[in-house]
């Protein structure tokens, strides 16, 4: 009678060894969840043209610049340039200069503010006008609207008031405030400040994915 009994129980303690032995050596696949932090602020993330009348403090500001600053460059060269704007005045003044060229359009926008979609603060982003710097500058500016989300800040990405700036002659005390060398360009500006609306998500378009197994 002991010997099946032992038999048995040997029998049963190999299997649970296998098993065991099976579970070390398989890879569990967890599957991603949106409560993951990164991923709930790409998600979250809308373009914010509405903002309380409430300038971003330094400490953040200095976050979400060095957050761009880390994102990923060709052979890490860097290329990228930022000005964050602190300086209200400075703001007030080339808001100024705007309202007087665009006066009409500001007359139709009975939420105007200012021309930076009403944002208290601004990050412009510059790269070099030779070397095809662009993807960086735009992997750079996607690390610093998620670092904004993710502090409870909204941002809006700007291409239109760079011609602006750029082509306006009184808007040369400005630039010359920015203090750009001459070899680079201004490629957008962000729009940066504490929102005061929560525009829902737009439909995307899932369609455009591949998957090729």
């Amino acid at each position: 009678m002991k010997k099946p009994l032992l038999s048995f129980c040997m029998a049963v303690f190999c299997v649970f060894t296998a098993i065991a032995q099976e579970s070390n050596d398989s890879t569990i696949i967890e599957e991603p969840s949106f409560d993951n932090p990164v991923i709930k602020a790409i998600m979250a993330r809308r373009s914010i043209r509405k903002y309380l009348d409430k300038p971003v403090e330094h400490e953040k500001l200095a976050v979400i610049a060095e957050c761009g600053i880390n994102a990923p460059s060709s052979g890490n060269n860097q290329p990228w340039l930022l000005r964050v704007v602190e300086n209200q005045e400075l703001l007030a003044e080339i808001n100024q200069v705007y309202v007087k060229a665009h006066a009409q359009q500001v007359r139709r926008d009975k939420n105007f503010k200012n021309m930076f979609r009403n944002a208290p603060n601004i990050i412009v982003v510059c790269s070099p006008r030779k070397g095809g710097s662009d993807e960086e500058a735009g992997m750079l500016a996607e690390n610093m609207m998620l670092a904004a989300q993710s502090l409870g800040l909204g941002t809006c990405c700007l291409g239109g008031i760079v011609r602006f700036l750029s082509s306006h002659n009184q808007a040369e005390f400005f630039l010359d405030e920015l203090n750009i060398p001459v070899d680079y360009k201004i490629n957008f500006i962000i729009a940066i400040g504490y929102p005061d609306e929560e525009p829902a998500a737009k439909p995307r378009d899932t369609s455009k994915i591949m998957y090729i197994e």
